[in-house]
């Protein structure tokens, strides 16, 4: 930590002037938010889900030293660590925290690279690229297609878009995340930069919409588990989550991957 902390320090002049400093636990007693990315590496054949009984333990200890330093009311705790929507609801749960100050990264980052490999196969910008992966961070996540745009043109209307085509995009995005692993041992750009717009959205209470992982509580008929939806992020946390206008089999998909979830859920409680 004294390393990272040093090498980011160096950088301070030419990104900005922050206090950058290697901390305990007890330095997060004051924190307004508190961002755990810790957990053991997924194998490059291994599921989130397959990740629960090797990071469940090593997940409480974290929980355990938060509880002993004693984190600030209003804190708000932004869980990475995979299977994220498992581990969000757990910290829930185990800190007795409130919920709307509890978000997962969820599929933010599946999002954002959805996003990308739809530019990279049309060959068009990437910021102009709005398109959703929701529910699991993992094997059932869910394509909103219904809603996917170009800079307002709906991505149907692409020349040469077919359902192979869209096929394949998803595909790709599921497994993007094993693709790295096999390549370079574990994510680190894209994931950094997903995180860095959920905690920007936070620190500046811009109430921004992003598909975070958060306690469920009705929307599209999902409750009881924390998954990913449309939800608008400010510096209370989860200001609102948003039920998205999504197709019947997209519907019926994010209702399977609620169930996923509380199956990997009841195996923890």
């Amino acid at each position: 930590a004294a390393g990272e902390a040093l090498d980011l320090i160096h950088g301070t002049s030419v990104a900005g002037d922050q206090k950058i400093y290697a901390g305990n636990y007890e330095k997060c007693s004051d924190s307004d938010m508190v961002v755990i990315t810790a957990g053991l590496r997924r194998k490059p054949d291994e599921s989130r889900l397959d990740l629960i009984n090797r990071n469940v333990s090593l997940f409480k200890q974290i929980l355990d030293s938060l509880k002993t330093a004693g984190l600030k009311k209003d804190a708000i705790v932004f869980v990475v660590s995979n299977p994220v929507d498992v581990l969000t609801r757990l910290a829930i749960d185990y800190l007795k925290w409130d919920p709307a100050r509890t978000i997962g990264l969820g599929t933010q980052l599946d999002t954002a690279r959805f996003r990308s490999l739809i530019a990279l196969e049309t060959g068009l910008p990437p910021s102009q690229i709005k398109a959703l992966i929701l529910g699991e961070h993992g094997d059932s996540m869910v394509p909103i297609w219904s809603s996917a745009t170009v800079n307002g043109t709906h991505i149907s209307g692409l020349p040469g878009y077919d359902q192979a085509t869209a096929d394949g995009i998803f595909e790709f995005t599921k497994k993007s995340g094993a693709e790295v692993i096999r390549l370079k041992g574990g994510a680190g750009w894209a994931v950094g930069v997903s995180i860095k717009e959920v905690v920007e959205a936070i620190a500046l209470n811009s109430e921004k919409m992003l598909p975070v992982s958060s306690m469920q509580n009705g929307a599209l008929g999902i409750s009881g588990i924390c998954l990913s939806l449309p939800t608008i992020v400010g510096r209370n946390g989860v200001h609102s989550v948003i039920a998205p206008a999504v197709s019947d089999i997209e519907r019926e998909l994010l209702l399977k991957s609620q169930s996923s979830l509380k199956e990997a859920w009841d195996k923890v409680a």
